[in-house]
């Protein structure tokens, strides 16, 4: 059909970019300028609380958006097309498990955060169990996720992106883009990026679904996918091996334990407890229900964040699924000559999934704003990122360092940050690139799992077990840290075979899936954490006021040591009118029907 459009030469655009296109990326960019500008001077950003996070006065649906926001970057959408072309639908758990742990994050964690008067995650632990190298560390390994698998995965992905569509060179796009995003978000502040959050929201899900709503009508719509799915094999093959072929599980959710790609009770056990680390132990997503007005509105940001979390398999995996379907040639190829000529990676191209068919389906000036929301959850993601990661280096790092320092040093130090964090990401594109077998999804949650199932092991004994203390966590943390180094560091020894080479990784690469290994990961640090606990003194029972979930007072919180108060300035926070503490309730069940029903269809 559009067949001929791939074998062009490795990076030209099929249609050139019109200028209804342009226009229409230009009209966009200034509107979110304006949005950006607008609510800037809405918050009062030369003091700390009003630039990290937004003078604690946001509704429940700028929340909701930018809680969706941040977590669908350009990263997510490129990834989780790409996954669903590469293995079908399964990849769809990691966004459907988050429900649980947005309820987790507005039920459980915002009312302990709160009473503690925080800014910061690890400044949470800090005051939980005293000491400074638990707060110090945690800030670090925050940095360092950051790098790994957001900043550099994001800018990859929309770079990735503009170089389908435009054909420009990777890595001039990516520097055109971080100049856009550092200039709005070092301006800003937080308040800036929630309030664009929720526009590029709105644009990110109406321009998926049109996307969508063209594939499905190229295929003749949603009952023939699975067969023309399990057609889509490419033309030029590795002889003897099966890697060109799609999936026979490609339509299933739950996975063989042993033989699939995405197991399940990897995909039930593992992805939780990566997922509670992300949205109730990370400070992306943290800061930004702490911005909230009232618990009720922070509860209510975490049910429409959770809603629109059941989008993506329709409108970003199955139009994923497509893309291979019309183009096999390009999206599923496996010869390795043939992927370095589509797309410059030999281990694979399924990455282009999305960008593919935004090219060839969608008509002028569409095209431009399907462009212009790709590059929109770039910048949210980014944006959301680089405001949280200046944050944690700003309060944690630099005021330890220099306790003196003054509002004014603070605000530069949380900028320059940012320019860093980007410099450290960009030299970490090329290794990006290459691992996980191209499949950018599949890399951001394999490196998650090595890193972060310490840190919810930690949170969660934090929040429920009050026996548990500093040298507790701080052992638990670092016999945590040394196994998943460790993992990491064969896996970036041992890439997986290309199609036809045998797997002749160690056991512990071959056998045990990652999502498994988050498992393990997170059992053993937390019996250090228990273990090393007993055998030191308790807490003293004072400590823990308003720290754990049983010490909870409904007082506002108190000034912090260094004299300022941190939480909000009344009680009104932590009490929630019951009229609408039943709302929040009822539709939280609501929507645990809706998604427990989703998960049963297509399981």
């Amino acid at each position: 059909m559009m067949e001929g459009n791939s074998t062009a030469g490795s990076f030209t655009p099929s249609q050139q970019f019109s200028v209804a296109d342009l226009v229409v990326v230009v009209v966009y960019f200034s509107l979110n300028v304006a949005v950006g500008i607008w609510s800037s001077c809405r918050v009062n950003r030369n003091t700390v609380s009003g630039y990290f996070l937004a003078g604690r006065d946001m509704a429940w649906w700028p929340i909701g958006a930018s809680l969706f926001a941040s977590s669908e970057g350009s990263g997510l959408f490129i990834g989780l097309a790409g996954t669903g072309a590469a293995g079908g639908i399964a990849v769809t758990g990691f966004e459907w498990n988050a429900t649980y742990a947005l309820l987790a994050l507005a039920w459980v964690f915002v009312p302990v955060y709160i009473s503690s008067g925080i800014v910061t995650m690890p400044e949470y632990l800090q005051r939980r169990f005293g000491g400074e190298r638990i707060r110090m560390y945690l800030s670090g390994l925050s940095l360092l996720l950051s790098i790994f698998t957001k900043i550099s995965t994001d800018l990859y992905s929309g770079a990735l992106f503009v170089q389908v569509c435009l054909g420009w060179d990777l890595y001039l796009s990516t520097i055109l883009m971080l100049v856009v995003t550092g200039l709005y978000t070092i301006a800003g502040g937080l308040a800036a990026v929630i309030y664009t959050d929720a526009l590029q929201t709105l644009i990110m899900v109406l321009g998926a679904v049109v996307l969508a709503v063209k594939a499905f009508d190229e295929i003749g719509g949603y009952p023939n996918l699975e067969e023309a799915y399990l057609k889509a094999v490419p033309s030029k093959i590795v002889p003897n091996t099966t890697c060109h072929l799609p999936r026979a599980d490609a339509m299933h959710l739950f996975r063989d334990p042993v033989s699939g790609d995405l197991p399940w009770t990897g995909m039930t056990f593992g992805l939780s407890i990566m997922a509670t680390w992300y949205w109730c132990t990370d400070q992306v997503i943290v800061q930004r229900s702490l911005s909230a007005k009232s618990l009720s509105h922070a509860k209510a940001g975490s049910i429409l964040a959770s809603y629109l979390k059941m989008l993506p398999l329709f409108v970003i995996i199955m139009p994923g699924m497509i893309s291979r379907v019309l183009y096999p040639d390009a999206v599923a190829c496996v010869d390795p000559e043939e992927c370095a000529r589509v797309c410059g990676a030999a281990v694979g191209c399924s990455n282009i999934a999305y960008p593919k068919l935004v090219v060839e389906l969608m008509p002028s000036g569409l095209r431009g704003l399907m462009i212009a929301v790709m590059m929109a959850a770039l910048m949210s993601s980014l944006t959301s990122i680089f405001n949280s990661s200046s944050t944690l280096f700003t309060m944690d790092i630099w005021r330890k360092l220099r306790p003196g320092a003054s509002e004014r040093e603070l605000l530069l130090v949380g900028r320059v940050v940012t320019v860093v964090l980007v410099a450290l990401s960009v030299v970490w594109i090329p290794i990006l690139q290459s691992s996980s077998g191209g499949q950018l999804y599949v890399y951001i949650q394999a490196v998650t799992s090595y890193l972060a199932p310490p840190v919810t092991a930690v949170f969660v004994l934090a929040v429920f077990w009050p026996r548990a203390n500093e040298q507790g966590a701080f052992w638990g943390l670092m016999a945590g840290l040394a196994l998943g180094l460790a993992r990491m560091g064969l896996e970036l020894a041992h890439p997986v075979p290309r199609c036809g080479v045998p797997d002749r990784r160690p056991w512990l690469l071959a056998d045990i899936h990652y999502l498994h290994f988050a498992v393990l990961l997170c059992t053993a640090t937390a019996a250090v954490v228990v273990g090393v606990s007993l055998l030191s003194p308790p807490p003293p029972l004072a400590r823990l006021k308003d720290l754990t979930w049983w010490t909870l007072s409904r007082e506002p919180p108190q000034p912090s040591a260094d004299g300022t108060s941190q939480g909000p300035p009344d009680g009104e926070y932590a009490t929630e009118p019951p009229f609408w503490a039943r709302v929040c309730g009822i539709n939280a069940i609501v929507l645990m029907c809706v998604n427990i029903f989703c998960y049963a269809y297509f399981a």
